[in-house]
């Protein structure tokens, strides 16, 4: 059976100008092998960069004013697919990293996103790779999560049937046209075809492509036929053509290229036309399949495009411009923006055309999932394009019924698609999803007041954007070099994943060197510049360094942890290390394996927590030199360990994929135990949001570093919220700074600095500015508030340690008037060197709270109580002169301006002063 007759495929190709471009957007780059944009008739859905966030936009301009973008947060993790309904343009599914697969009914341009989903599907042991609704049935719709993929009555909420597992992880899984079967590719090169209603096993497979690399897959306008993309053994792109009938070799293989990024396969079955978009890539190529055998033939110029593609999505028939005879329309999603590509076919008269515009499928769904599942195989009726005789019909899927909206609540009119008049295009529904009285438990909103094209009236930052940190602008500065240590030797860059690598406090610095012994070098922070070429002087161990921390309330006091499984307590003279020391002030045996951390309790005095490869947590009394308390329950390395702010409780990641909160005092299990991360290269844990709340920094099943959000008192249900990074082999390293909510993160031989406001509720995360430094550092680490110039709104110090150098770093906050006391910056901050317990009333059952003290300087006014300016004359707004104005409106306003210049028009000439003469003088 040949594949239909193409239609007309030499269309030219352009890309819209950019007034039909949709900027100002900030795409993300999601790790998976879905398209990452999406459209109905109606709106445009694509990943941005804020993981578990999709961007929501018109499809269509509304008039002339700029299309917004909405931000609707979907998930507490990445985004891993998502689709619209062919039916109901106002139906998005999404799936994501946390598990789940969520539905949302997305109002009409210029009302509020969803807050909370219409729907769950879920969660599946892994993260949903794929998910696509069925063409011909409302309430079904395929998913796959990691080897399974399960066919879904939404209506139900529950399995139809669950696929025969695949070998490896599944990369796609995508319906044929007409809904009878289902086509995967994996990861194990196999690709599979199943009919889901006759068995639960693949009823054909071959093997597709020789590399295990990400794979697609696309079904033709029949059942027959079939397309794949993916690697070959080479590495290079290739594309293929199948023939379910002759599955063993594919009818045609064509190789492309070597780029890495996979080539995403969008199919138009009505004119055969296959457009290859390559991610990473600068054109769009496109394909013809033509031909009783069919055969792969490029005959359509390829697309040069201006800006690296990330994602594409073909625009359905249903909202193409037909009077242009608009027989395509591509957008690709670039970084920035997304650029409509149209095909056009050229045509003389301005008039609708058969030949180019067949009827399509339309919005109301053939049947649904019970009759579907008992073997119905009925179509969706077909519609004309034609603007005249283009249906009144519309639908809206019962999945997520749209609720009614208030009386006073506004309105906005239809927009019709394509060419068609408004009086009879598609409606779209009119109402937006009233929020259930349950909260969503798995992906709270990052924006619950978000609107779509909203006027400038009613537009804020908030509403497009949801909220936002004060310190999103924060701006990290390297000191001046005069302030910088320089000219540092032999410094030991190996030091075990579970140290920061150094330790400050705001006197000095202490570095591990490489020499053998266990050498310690201590640099004075108020001696900046160049040092000796000349060995310096150390404290000798005797055992490899494993962890270091400098006691808060001693500044001369310096615990290092060693191979040897001691800990041993230096003092180091007031004017600084002048010789050699190999005598510690004492050493602490009781750890049978070499030391993991050292963590001094944040209120008492002489109270140390150490971790080690035994398995425990020994509490010392360091006055006594003794163990008081051992931790136990740890079934593997622990990476972390974290006192809470009033020094209660202790909380620990392990390698065992668990986190741990204990309350030392009173017994040696830990008292609540949860889920932490799933990667196993390692953790950190901080306590965060005056105690409410864990951070905890670790890395996924797929060694993306991410961070975890934990309910301080219900651990046990795993994280409020979760966000993922980027990709790097280095542990994060939190550095939380209590009095701004601000936690510091990154990683040994990292160039970037992340900086986020931390919320105990949604959103959780806010974003701000991050440090970007052009060589990889070593280590970084905050210094103590009173560090901190708060004139120059300095809110943050920190130290950064590079290959052979010390620098200090400043983040500060751009602020206008600098001379008075920004108080909504610097609150009180603790006294945290000075001690509220000695270590016998801790250990004896006592509690303390920290002294506060103001940064407010002598003579400076605060700003809340300065007082307030008068109001700056206000400018001429910019789109007084950026307005557009036509040809009539420039030659009127030229003409002005030339009267304007040459005087009143009514005026009399000079010349017309002049007195004349009598006739009679003439003679």
């Amino acid at each position: 059976m040949a594949l239909p007759e193409a239609g007309p495929v030499r269309a030219h190709t352009h890309k819209r100008k950019r007034c039909a471009w949709i900027g100002d957007i900030r795409a993300g780059t999601t790790p998976s092998c879905g398209n990452h944009i999406k459209s109905s008739c109606h709106l445009i859905a694509f990943n941005s960069d804020r993981p578990g966030v999709l961007g929501i936009v018109p499809l269509d301009g509304q008039g002339e004013d700029k299309r917004q973008v909405a931000h609707l947060g979907c998930h507490s993790d990445l985004v891993t697919d998502l689709d619209f309904s062919p039916f109901d343009d106002f139906l998005l599914a999404t799936g994501s990293a946390d598990r789940t697969v969520k539905l949302w009914r997305l109002p009409a341009p210029g009302q509020a996103l969803p807050s909370v989903p219409g729907l769950v599907l879920g969660p599946e042991g892994v993260q949903v790779e794929v998910l696509q609704f069925h063409p011909t049935v409302d309430g079904v719709l395929v998913s796959a999560a990691g080897t399974a993929v399960k066919v879904w009555d939404v209506t139900k909420q529950q399995a139809l049937t669950e696929l025969a597992a695949h070998g490896d992880l599944v990369q796609g899984a995508v319906w044929s046209r007409d809904g009878a079967l289902v086509g995967t590719t994996c990861k194990d090169k196999q690709l599979r075809i199943f009919d889901p209603r006759a068995k639960p096993g693949a009823s054909q497979s071959t093997e597709a492509h020789k590399n295990s690399k990400d794979g697609w897959l696309v079904w033709t306008g029949t059942r027959e036929h079939l397309v794949s993309s993916g690697f070959n053994q080479m590495r290079e792109r290739e594309v293929k053509l199948w023939d379910t009938r002759h599955f063993s070799s594919a009818l045609t293989s064509i190789t492309l290229d070597t780029s890495p990024g996979l080539s995403l396969p969008l199919l138009d079955p009505r004119t055969s036309l296959l457009f290859l978009a390559g991610k990473g890539d600068r054109r769009l190529a496109c394909w013809e399949i033509a031909g009783c055998l069919p055969m792969l033939s490029p005959t359509v110029t390829q697309c040069l495009l201006e800006s690296v593609l990330r994602g594409a999505a073909l625009v359905p028939r249903r909202a193409l411009a037909v009077m242009g005879c608009e027989v395509l329309r591509v957008l690709q999603l670039s970084d920035t923006a997304i650029v409509p590509v149209s095909y056009h076919v050229p045509r003389k008269a301005v008039e609708f055309h058969e030949d180019l515009f067949p009827d399509t499928a339309g919005c109301i769904p053939a049947s649904d999932p019970h009759a579907w599942w008992v073997g119905s195989n009925q179509q969706v009726q077909k519609v004309s394009l034609h603007p005249a005789r283009r249906p009144h019909l519309s639908f809206t899927s019962c999945l997520v019924p749209p609720a009614q909206p208030s009386p006073d609540q506004a309105q906005p009119a239809d927009t019709p698609a394509g060419d068609a008049d408004p009086s009879e295009g598609f409606s779209s529904p009119l109402s937006s999803l009233t929020s259930p009285s349950t909260p969503s438990s798995l992906g709270p909103s990052l924006s619950s007041t978000s609107g779509i094209g909203t006027s400038p009236s009613q537009r804020s930052l908030q509403s497009l954007l949801g909220p936002s940190s004060k310190f999103r602008h924060a701006q990290g500065t390297v000191l001046h070099r005069d302030s910088h240590i320089t000219n540092l030797k032999g410094l030991n860059l190996t030091t075990p994943g579970e140290s920061d690598g150094f330790c400050a406090n705001r006197l000095r610095v202490a570095v591990p060197l490489l020499s053998s012994g266990g050498q310690v070098a201590v640099l004075e922070l108020r001696k900046p510049g160049r040092l000796p070429d000349t060995a310096l002087p150390t404290m000798q161990n005797g055992a490899a360094v494993t962890d270091l921390a400098w006691d808060p309330f001693d500044p001369y006091r310096l615990a290092v942890g060693g191979e040897d499984a001691r800990i041993r307590l230096w003092r180091v003279p007031p004017e600084g290390l002048e010789e050699v020391l190999t005598t510690p002030e004492a050493v602490l045996t009781g750890h049978t394996e070499k030391i993991y951390s050292l963590r001094f309790h944040p209120l008492a005095a002489d109270v140390l927590a150490s971790s080690s490869y035994d398995l425990t947590i020994r509490i010392w009394d360091l006055k006594a030199r003794a163990e008081r308390l051992r931790l136990q329950g740890h079934r593997d390395q622990i990476f972390g360990l974290a006192w809470s702010p009033d020094g209660q409780h202790l909380a620990t990641v392990c390698k065992d994929g668990h986190l741990r909160v204990y309350e030392p005092r009173g017994g040696p299990e830990p008292l609540q135990e949860g889920p932490g991360p799933e990667g196993a290269r390692g953790a950190r844990v901080v306590w965060v949001c005056d105690g409410h709340c864990l951070l905890v920094s670790g890395f996924d099943s797929r060694s993306e570093r991410q961070l975890l959000l934990y309910p301080a008192k219900a651990v046990a249900g795993g994280p409020l919220a979760v966000l993922g990074l980027d990709v790097a082999p280095s542990t994060l390293l939190p550095s939380y700074d209590p009095d701004t909510s601000l936690v510091l993160l990154t990683g040994k031989g990292d160039t970037r600095v992340f900086l986020y406001e931390l919320l105990p509720e949604a959103p959780f995360f806010l974003e701000c500015n991050s440090f970007t430094s052009p060589d990889p550092h070593k280590g970084f680490i905050l210094l103590p508030k009173t560090e901190c110039d708060v004139q120059e709104v300095e809110f943050a110090r920190c130290l950064r340690l590079r290959q052979t150098s010390l620098e200090p770093v400043a983040f500060r906050l751009p602020r206008v008037r600098k001379e008075f006391f920004q108080d909504d910056v610097f609150p009180d901050t603790a006294m945290s060197w000075e001690p509220v317990l000695s270590a016998k009333t801790w250990l004896g059952g006592a509690n303390g709270q920290p002294r506060l003290i103001s940064l407010q300087p002598p003579g400076m006014t605060p700003v809340s109580q300065a007082p307030r300016e008068a109001p700056a004359r206000r400018a001429p707004s910019s789109a007084l002169y950026l307005e557009e104005k036509s040809d009539e409106q420039k030659k009127e306003e030229l003409l002005s301006a030339m009267v304007a210049k040459l005087g009143n028009r009514e005026d009399p000439l000079p010349q017309d002063s002049f007195e004349g003469v009598d006739e009679d003088e003439w003679d």
